[in-house]
């Protein structure tokens, strides 16, 4: 199915008033479980890189979860190792090291062996991986670099920022409190929203997402830390986040390695659309 032009997956998705949707009964049907050959973006006996589509868990969240990107990489690597090993059963170990959200596009590592997943893990603990994403959030957004600290509860039942909610959020926080760090660059203006880089010093859960909503400018496509946001909301299939560039020391080399993803089509259409308003 197709929605203004674009394929949709989610059979569950909201549609704009006035929107186009094309079916074509006589397309092949989508194979679940399947990673195309050209989402795996740099592989080596110890490291592949991948593109994550949207709508995808990296890892199972609840039990029965299926088709996650780790078991979809996984499937892919079995059949180049088939391939390579004259049709023997070939179970890769990939180990993974950060994840990205289900709606969340871009870049990701996997681990290939228990070594490269230790270092691998050092280099995150110690935040010298290159993580930055590009955003499109509501509103006029500045340069800003936010350093709070992340609690599961900040007060109103959300994730969020320790002293964000000042009457809910008194005292110590709690002990399994994050400190959060997420430096933000202005890369476009249009008339209600920001086209914004985000570079992660740290890697919380939703890290991104809460920082750009606590400061006034949740993510287009925000379901969740949208709460506060009283102004109009952007239309979006999903929240407009992409992981553009990830970089590290090899772990076998001891090389220093970076690529790099453009955004996915929809992000693109989007800023197009916001752009073009006056």
């Amino acid at each position: 199915m197709r929605v203004d032009g674009e394929v949709v997956l989610d059979a569950a998705q909201r549609l704009a008033p006035g929107a186009t949707v094309e079916v074509d009964p006589t397309a092949p049907r989508r194979r679940a479980g399947v990673l195309a050959p050209e989402a795996i973006v740099h592989l080596d006996r110890e490291v592949v890189i991948v593109r994550k589509p949207p709508g995808m868990l990296t890892v199972p969240f609840d039990e029965g979860d299926k088709d996650t990107l780790v078991d979809v990489t996984r499937a892919a690597l079995r059949r180049r190792g088939r391939e390579r090993r004259d049709g023997q059963r070939y179970d890769p170990m990939l180990g993974v090291v950060h994840r990205l959200d289900k709606d969340t596009t871009g870049l990701l590592v996997f681990a290939r062996t228990l070594d490269a997943k230790r270092q691998l893990a050092q280099q995150f603990r110690a935040h010298t991986v290159e993580r930055r994403y590009v955003a499109i959030v509501h509103g006029r957004a500045r340069d800003a670099t936010y350093d709070t600290t992340l609690v599961r509860d900040r007060g109103d039942g959300l994730r969020g920022s320790w002293g964000a909610l000042k009457k809910k959020s008194r005292g110590e926080p709690p002990p399994d409190a994050q400190r959060a760090i997420t430096h933000l660059r202005v890369l476009e203006r249009a008339a209600r929203a920001t086209l914004v880089e985000c570079r992660l010093e740290t890697g919380r859960q939703h890290q991104i997402r809460i920082h750009v909503s606590e400061a006034g400018n949740p993510l287009a496509g925000e379901r969740v830390y949208v709460r506060e946001h009283s102004g109009a909301h952007i239309d979006a299939p999903r929240p407009m986040l992409h992981a553009k560039s990830l970089g590290f020391v090899h772990p076998r080399t001891g090389e220093a390695i970076r690529f790099e993803e453009p955004p996915p089509e929809d992000f693109v259409a989007l800023w197009a659309r916001l752009s073009s308003e006056r």
